[in-house]
């Protein structure tokens, strides 16, 4: 059984919403998943899962969450060569900057990006729900 890990930053819930979709999705395709905040995670724990779904909602000026998240992100990084990952987040405002160049640093530490990303604008509706069950799937 594959294990997956599903770390997150949430202010609002929106993206918190957005983590338990997705872990319903990997849970479902016979995953066994583990279900983190990012003050919960860190890189010493990376090892212990086939696949990570890293979420977090834009900040500021499209920016990931800067005190909790983006420093266990960047202690994670070294870990991404070669990991199968998944991102996702909500945004307030913007056009997705932060999740593109995201997904940019990411790919460049070598990391196996398992689907497109999923980002909505606030509360998540029906079809961004059913957009992260389905990036749970493919990670797992």
């Amino acid at each position: 059984m594959s294990k997956v890990a599903v770390v997150y930053w949430s202010s609002t819930g929106n993206t918190e919403a957005m983590a338990e979709a997705v872990k319903t999705g990997a849970e479902g395709a016979g995953c066994q998943v583990s279900l983190f905040t990012a003050s919960e995670f860190s890189a010493d724990k990376m090892d212990g899962f086939d696949g990570i779904a890293f979420g977090c909602p834009a900040m500021g000026d499209e920016v990931l969450e800067e005190d909790e998240f983006e420093p266990m992100f960047q202690e994670c990084r070294e870990k991404l060569s070669g990991k199968k990952i998944a991102l996702f987040g909500s945004y307030g405002w913007g056009d997705g900057e932060w999740m593109r160049n995201w997904e940019e640093d990411c790919k460049a530490a070598g990391a196996q990006l398992a689907a497109d990303s999923v980002i909505c604008q606030e509360e998540p509706d029906d079809e961004a729900v059913e957009s992260c069950r389905a990036l749970g799937k493919a990670l797992a």
